[in-house]
């Protein structure tokens, strides 16, 4: 699978800049941090006074691929990290934050993956990464690997997070902050990461599987 991360400008700037003749072709997934679509009113989309969504999904139709792009969204006032996601040319989704640190943003309610011809997808939304039981659980539904867009990195936390989380959930996971990005592999390693945008890189999903048993003292009723 080869990925193209967008770290830097708009969706549409890449659009109209660097996707032509359509350097997006290139990619398989195409992942946006926030700077990607900005902040998106549910209210103006349904009216058709704004498409950022449906740019989410021409660019996807164009480049005949998947595309994630990190945004605000706004519903009646209530505002939420999210994540729109498309493929060739059609809206999948859009996944929030389920974890509002201090009240600062609202939260949303669910976990979402998305079954996509790269394999299945599962999207953590900017501080999320903070909390493992979000990777944990994509994980254990099936997902192939997780893709996160991120705001702005301010130290290496969310590299130690990457890591760990790869290595102990056994798939890779992919993040596009504000002015860079990274991915880290089942193994644990950070197999690359860069501040160049866009960027591209070319993923090697392999899945490997291990018998894990373990002993744990406890008493089960009888009839079990």
């Amino acid at each position: 699978m080869r990925i193209g991360f967008v770290s830097r400008g708009t969706l549409r700037a890449f659009k109209e800049g660097s996707c032509t003749p359509c350097d997006g072709q290139r990619a398989d997934l195409l992942l946006f941090g926030f700077d990607g679509v900005g902040e998106v009113s549910y209210e103006k989309e349904l009216k058709g006074e704004s498409d950022f969504f449906s740019s989410v999904a021409l660019l996807s139709k164009s480049c005949k691929n998947v595309v994630v792009s990190g945004c605000i969204t706004d519903t009646r006032g209530i505002k939420r990290k999210s994540a729109v996601v498309a493929e060739k040319g059609k809206l999948l989704g859009v996944s929030d934050m389920l974890h509002a640190i201090d009240g600062k943003i609202g939260c949303g309610a669910t976990l979402r993956m998305y079954d996509t011809e790269q394999g299945k997808m599962g999207i953590v939304v900017a501080e999320d990464l903070f909390f493992a039981e979000s990777v944990e659980a994509l994980a254990r539904c099936g997902c192939d690997f997780i893709v996160c867009p991120f705001g702005r990195l301010v130290d290496s936390l969310q590299t130690v997070l990457l890591r760990s989380y790869a290595f102990r959930c056994g798939l890779p996971i992919l993040l596009c902050a504000q002015g860079y990005c990274m991915l880290a592999e089942p193994t644990g390693e950070l197999v690359f990461s860069s501040p160049q945008s866009p960027v591209f890189f070319e993923l090697n999903n392999r899945k490997e599987y291990h018998l894990v048993e373990t002993r744990k003292r406890v008493c089960f009723p009888s009839q079990i």
